[in-house]
């Protein structure tokens, strides 16, 4: 494809095609698609719109790679993402500037979402040396039983817009370690940060057919493809409930196995002995990191009585302070919403509120001129009748409800289908106990406001999805077992 669809500015070798056996190359129609960037609304790139045509081709690349990718060494695997971490870590502010450009965050937090991604990729370097088998003791002597652990095969990994680095890593990441290929595709509004990190890969050594990536705006096509194959033995999936629920559904035929991280509607539930610093510094982090636009962000703040009028003050001075604006701009903490209807949930979220009685306590607009801006919010007197308490906002909104005792603030927080993260904040080491105990969620955050990490499980309860990403669990994720038993050996 011609540089001129490459804005300034962009990488001049940013590849913007399919990559499909260790080859780039156009989609088979030849139809491209725009990429945006949300805080101009301007174009940044014209990438290959792969079509069922092209998903085949990267499924056939990706099951004959497999048979010779699935018996390579643990220590090739990680010596190819040991190189890969270092690429990464070597174009750290390229990829940083390519996901502020595409997503819209910040630059500084772009550069934060780098490290993460990184951190998938040496963790699982590591790990993939770690994928024991073991031996049972039989129950006569000419028998031994072992369990071998083995790849799972061809891995469809499909994910979303909000982390464009990390959310790949942390899915293709170990998937090669344990020897399986890869299919990708990546959130169409966000797929420069994936080619690049695509490219990151071949120049690391990945073997060709390793992983393919197709870039799409016919998301559910590409899927029906992957879905509808025997051959796609593990699909894992980042974005919302509904969806999940349909990739279950379309599973079923093939009985193919499923890690799904689904949508959540995080509770901050604040105690009245809280350590009232600590606790606005997590929500600074917890509720508009990537504007708010992350399944983990806090979403309703539960907040004890004693303690409800101090917080109100403190939220309402935390949004006066921060500085909203494009992601490249020194100093920003809160770029745009992805999109227009982005935004516009947001917006729809507090007006239902305020329409039922909620207080306006600062914000409440979306920002005049281009890009999809709107000014951070905070509401109070929020009841459970609001949109905002049964769905996920998306978007840099604080909205504040009251509660007396701790088992009522533990049964308002439990008042949800979902069960991704959850956050509570208390000085009373018996109160934590409690709280993380008894809160219904996947994920705990005890006076802190960034949980998640490379070497923990990562992933949700109920309605928010299935299996673990990250940790031992993300490897044992795309591991099979087998049993076998050896007779015959009295000698």
């Amino acid at each position: 494809m011609p540089a001129s669809h490459i804005a300034p500015g962009l990488p001049p070798d940013l590849p913007v095609r399919l990559l499909i056996g260790g080859r780039w190359q156009p989609a088979q129609d030849g139809a491209v698609f725009a990429v945006e960037d949300p805080a101009s609304e301007e174009r940044l790139a014209e990438v290959a719109d792969g079509t069922e045509a092209d998903a085949r081709l990267a499924l056939e690349a990706a099951v004959q790679a497999f048979s010779d990718f699935g018996r390579t060494t643990a220590q090739e695997r990680s010596r190819w993402l040991g190189a890969w971490f270092t690429a990464i870590r070597d174009e750290r502010q390229t990829l940083a500037r390519l996901i502020t450009l595409e997503n819209g965050k910040p630059l500084a937090e772009a550069l934060g979402e780098v490290d993460y991604a990184a951190s998938f990729v040496e963790w699982f370097a590591e790990e993939a040396k770690r994928a024991y088998g073991r031996i049972i003791p039989a129950s006569t002597t000419d028998r031994r039983l072992l369990v071998l652990r083995q790849p799972v095969g061809v891995v469809a990994a499909i994910t979303p817009w909000n982390f464009p680095a990390a959310m790949i890593t942390r899915k293709v990441a170990p998937a090669l370690a344990a020897g399986c290929t890869v299919l990708l595709k990546p959130a169409a509004l966000t797929p420069l940060t994936a080619l690049y990190l695509a490219q990151l890969w071949q120049a690391a050594g990945g073997p060709a057919g390793s992983l393919n990536l197709v870039t799409t705006s016919h998301a559910a096509q590409v899927a029906d493809v992957w879905l509808g194959d025997g051959r796609v033995r593990k699909v894992t999936f980042t974005g919302s409930t509904p969806v999940g629920q349909e990739l279950i559904r379309k599973s079923a035929a093939h009985v193919q196995r499923l890690s799904l991280e689904l949508g959540g509607q995080a509770p901050f539930v604040v105690m009245d002995d809280a350590d009232l610093d600590l606790t606005i510094q997590a929500l600074r982090t917890s509720k508009f990191r990537n504007a708010g636009q992350s399944c983990v962000a806090s979403n309703r703040m539960l907040v004890q009585r004693g303690m409800l009028e101090e917080f109100t003050a403190r939220a309402k001075a935390l949004v006066a302070s921060l500085k909203v604006g494009p992601g490249l701009t020194p100093g920003v903490e809160v770029g745009p919403l992805i999109d227009r209807p982005g935004r516009q949930k947001v917006l729809d979220h507090i007006q239902d509120a305020l329409g039922q009685g909620a207080r306006l306590e600062a914000g409440g607009e979306a920002l005049p001129g281009k890009g999809f801006f709107l000014a951070p919010t905070v509401v109070s007197r929020v009841t459970p009748a609001m949109r905002v308490m049964h769905e996920e906002t998306f978007g840099p909104l604080i909205a504040i409800s009251a509660f007396d005792q701790l088992e009522d603030g533990l049964a308002m927080a439990n008042d949800s289908p979902f069960g991704l993260a959850a956050y509570a904040f208390t000085r009373s080491a018996a109160r934590a106990w409690r709280l993380a105990e008894a809160l219904e969620y996947g994920i705990v955050g005890l006076n802190e406001g960034l949980p998640s990490t490379a070497q923990a499980p990562f992933g949700g309860w109920k309605l928010s999805g299935l299996g673990r990403e990250g940790g031992s669990e993300g490897l044992d994720a795309f591991l099979e077992e087998k049993y076998v038993a050896w007779g015959g050996l009295q000698g």
